[in-house]
């Protein structure tokens, strides 16, 4: 079990630390979260939301829009996802190319490139890493519309016409298909045969980590207690963080920094991507008004925790307990069991430990602004 503090590590330079908006991955904003983020994308030189608008603007994608506006009145998850493309004032879609930019920025100019000029940066970055944040952008992108595929085995005539979700699903593949096109032609661009190798294996990585949880996170492996908390990590990290981690890892290749530092761009990438997942699945059992609608994944990290704690016999009662006579849970009464224990708090640790390994990892980049702007995210991501 983890004991962690959130006492953090102490140092100059870090700023007022704002709550994270689980928007890095999914989320709720806040005042707070939104100026960290603003702040940041002052210092890497342009706002992250544009970074992908070439792309999204394309006449590829234009075309693929026109099918996606017969979906308008259909439940079809496509179209929440497409609103965000470009701007969300709830969501920051862009987040993983900023921490990509920022990272870039804080660790500066290599003495390794001597064919790279530092007269070619803008605000400190490598025309090679921007490109590299936008891939990023497009490979999530690509990813999160793959994800928003219906099954339509559990379709029924009151849910809504079939046609329109096969319509979803058909631009859903196509559209996610296209971005992910974009961006390994843009890759091979970069004409670094190391970095392919490292953002292939991240692809790899969602792929698998994606599988996984569509194995592990059926209804009868939840309800079996099947996941522990270190298989959750393993596939969180698969299809939350690798991408993140291993972009950070490629920024520092492009430009020929050692080893060493690609090893800590990694490491701060993994933990935080942990740690903001920690955050996200903790926001339904730490922010709930009351006369609010509830409900939270039964694979968040504080049920995972509470499995685990109270052992598969008692997760089975409570989850019968929480059970309706029209077999719908009831996420109350569920919520109260699994405050009971130690679940929610187990979930906190473990999110100030990620977060403390990610400002561990930073605090050896040179002091600067952007180093101080990834401290400020580090930190967030521990506000509840």
């Amino acid at each position: 079990m983890f004991t962690a503090t959130c006492s953090r590590l102490s140092g100059p330079g870090v700023r007022s630390r704002g709550r994270l908006a689980v928007s890095l991955f999914l989320g709720s904003g806040s005042s707070s979260w939104s100026k960290v983020v603003s702040d940041a994308e002052k210092i890497v030189g342009y706002p992250t939301s544009f970074m992908s608008l070439r792309c999204l603007l394309s006449d590829e994608l234009s075309n693929v829009a026109m099918y996606v506006r017969k979906l308008v009145g259909s439940p079809h998850p496509l179209l929440s996802t497409a609103r965000g493309f470009v701007y969300d004032s709830k969501n920051n879609l862009q987040m993983r190319g900023l921490i990509v930019l920022l990272l870039s920025k804080a660790a500066g100019p290599s003495q390794a490139a001597s064919d790279l000029l530092p007269q070619d940066m803008v605000s400190g970055i490598y025309p090679s890493q921007r490109s590299l944040a936008e891939i990023t952008e497009l490979i999530h992108t690509a990813f999160l519309v793959h994800r928003g595929i219906v099954d339509l085995k559990q379709w029924t005539v009151s849910d809504g016409p079939l046609k329109d979700m096969q319509l979803g699903n058909k631009m859903a593949i196509l559209s996610g298909d296209f971005l992910l096109a974009n961006a390994c032609t843009s890759l091979a661009q970069l004409n670094n045969t190391k970095v392919v190798e490292i953002i292939s294996s991240a692809i790899g990585d969602l792929v698998q980590g994606i599988y996984y949880e569509n194995y592990s996170y059926t209804e009868e492996n939840v309800h079996a207690g099947a996941v522990d908390i270190a298989s959750w990590e393993e596939q969180t990290f698969l299809s939350h963080g690798a991408l993140l981690a291993k972009s950070c890892q490629a920024a520092m290749e492009l430009v020929k920094h050692n080893k060493e530092s690609q090893r800590l761009a990694y490491k701060y990438g993994k933990h935080l991507s942990l740690g903001h997942k920690l955050n996200s699945d903790l926001q339904p059992f730490v922010k709930t008004k009351v006369g609010e609608p509830l409900s939270f994944s039964l694979s968040a990290a504080p049920v995972v925790f509470h499995r685990q704690i109270v052992g598969q016999e008692r997760w089975r009662q409570e989850l019968q307990q929480a059970t309706t006579l029209r077999n719908q849970m009831d996420y109350p009464v569920l919520l109260a069991a699994v405050k009971s224990e130690k679940g929610v708090s187990s979930a906190m640790d473990l999110c100030c430990y990620h977060s403390n390994k990610a400002l561990e990892a930073i605090r050896t980049f040179p002091s600067s602004e952007a180093r101080s702007a990834l401290e400020n995210i580090a930190s967030a991501i521990t506000k509840f």
